[in-house]
C-alpha cells in the first residue's frame, strides 16, 4: 500500500534561532506539532526538512538514545558537539551521529552568504547507553545518479552504519529513468522528493516535496517524469 503525503498537507514551521531564522517540514510529531497518525514510521521516528537562514544557529541541546541521520540539501551544514567539534557537509553529503547515552549538540548554517537546507532523520536505537559517535561520508552525484546508492546501511560496504534496524538512500533520477528496491520481510519504506519530480510510484505521482510510505509492498518501482533528487528510507516495522 502507498500512502502519498502532499507537500501542502506536511506541517511546516518556522522561527527565530540564534542569529537568524528557520523554517521546516515536519513529517512525524516533533516539538510543538503533534499528530497522532504521524508519530513515527517504525524505527523512523523523526524526519525533518529545515532551512537556515544565512550564518543561523540552531543552539547547543542535549539528545539521548537517537541515531541520527543529516543529509545536505543545500548550502553547508556544520554541526559542532559541547567542544565545537563536529564536521561540514555540502550538498548530497551526509552525516550518522549515534547519540547513544548522551550529547549536547547545534546545527549550524556554516555560510554567512546563503541559505542552508538540512534533513535529519532520527532512528529507535536497537542498543541502549552507546558511547556517542560521529561519521560522515561525501557523496558526489555521480555517485547516485539512476540508483539508490546507499548511505547509511549495516549491510553495504561504504555506507554509514547505524545503531538501527534501519537504511538510508539518495538518488538522482533522471527523467525516463527507472530504478526498483525489493523490500526485505517486515520492512516498509519513506519515499520524499527533495528536489524536482515528478516521479512515478507505483500508480501515484509524487512531485517537489510530496512524500510517500510503502508498506506490505514486495517491491518498490520509481520512474522520474522529470530529474528528481531523491530520498529514500527503509526501516523496519517489527
Amino acid at each position: 500500500m502507498i500512502t502519498v503525503r502532499r507537500a501542502e498537507e506536511i506541517y511546516q514551521a518556522q522561527g527565530r534561532i540564534e542569529s537568524g531564522t528557520f523554517t521546516g517540514r515536519w513529517h512525524f510529531s516533533f516539538g510543538e506539532y503533534y499528530d497522532p497518525n504521524y508519530i513515527q514510521f517504525g524505527t523512523l521516528r523523526v524526519f525533518n526538512d529545515d532551512t537556515l537562514a544565512p550564518g543561523a544557529v540552531w543552539p547547543l541541546h542535549p539528545h539521548r538514545e537517537i541515531e541520527v541521520v543529516t543529509y545536505c540539501a543545500e548550502g553547508e551544514f556544520r554541526h559542532a558537539d559541547e567542544h565545537g567539534k563536529g564536521g561540514v557537509l555540502q550538498k548530497g553529503w551526509v552525516q550518522h551521529t549515534t547519540v547513544g547515552k548522551g550529547m549536547f549538540h547545534s546545527e549550524i548554517n556554516h555560510r554567512p552568504d546563503q541559505i542552508m537546507r538540512f534533513i535529519q532523520m532520527w532512528f529507535m536505537p536497537h542498543t541502549p547507553g552507546l558511547k556517542p559517535a560521529v561519521q560522515q561520508k561525501q557523496v558526489e552525484r555521480e555517485e547516485r545518479t539512476n540508483r539508490l546508492l546507499p548511505l547509511v546501511s549495516n549491510d553495504d560496504p561504504g555506507s554509514l552504519p547505524i545503531a538501527s534496524d534501519a537504511k538510508v538512500y539518495s538518488c538522482f533520477l533522471q527523467k525516463a529513468e527507472t530504478v526498483t528496491y525489493k523490500f526485505p520481510k517486515d520492512h516498509g519504506g519513506y519515499l520524499y522528493v527533495v528536489e524536482g519530480g515528478g516521479v512515478f510510484v507505483g500508480d501515484e505521482t509524487l512531485r517537489h516535496l510530496d512524500a510517500a510510505l510503502i508498506v506490505g509492498a514486495p517491491e518498490l518501482r520509481l520512474k522520474a517524469q522529470e530529474d528528481a533528487e531523491l530520498l529514500f528510507v527503509v526501516a523496519g516495522l517489527k
